[in-house]
């Protein structure tokens, strides 16, 4: 039988990491503890998972964006998030965001740019405009979750001889858009 290989020091703090990153839901942050950057700066590259739900976030900063850039999903529903900062466009190996139960009135453009993005979660929003043309560029893009959202009628019109992937909304009248 061969020897098991021991972990290298590297490959724990990586596993520590991601364990930690996990555990950051439901801690009633609202916003990014600083000294996390620290904690992490050596295996930020290894980190592709943070889950940042059911806080209190009102925004996210460029730091945090810039520094986790290797993420491939990032998981940040139920807080009160209304718009993402533009270097959310670092995140070239994103694969899926969760940001459902937040406050975006605006669709968040930025995502449009990202060329691994499979997946958008924006249920229960305030969002009533879709750039759908942008979204029907994206190869990758295989859902968009948009229920629960005062869409527009021309979205619903447009978006399904446009679109290749999955869009998800709620029947139509089922939430008005607010006056």
């Amino acid at each position: 039988m061969g020897r098991r290989r021991r972990p290298r020091k590297r490959d724990c703090a990586a596993q520590d990491a991601r364990r930690h990153c996990r555990y950051l839901a439901e801690c009633k942050l609202v916003s990014f503890p600083i000294g996390i950057y620290k904690v992490l700066r050596n295996v930020t590259d290894q980190i592709h998972l943070i889950t940042l739900a059911n806080n209190e976030l009102k925004s996210l900063t460029s730091k945090f964006m810039t520094t986790f850039c290797q993420l491939r999903e990032l998981r940040l529903e139920g807080n009160l998030l209304h718009r993402l900062p533009n270097e959310v466009s670092t995140l070239q190996h994103l694969k899926a965001i969760d940001l459902s139960r937040n406050q975006f009135r605006d669709f968040p453009e930025q995502l449009t740019t990202l060329p691994a993005l499979e997946t958008i979660n924006l249920e229960d929003n305030d969002i009533v405009d879709v750039p759908v043309e942008k979204l029907a560029t994206m190869s990758s893009l295989h859902s968009v979750n948009l229920r629960s959202n005062p869409l527009n009628a021309e979205v619903r019109a447009i978006a399904p001889p446009l679109i290749k992937f999955h869009m998800l909304v709620s029947p139509e009248g089922a939430r008005a858009p607010p006056p």
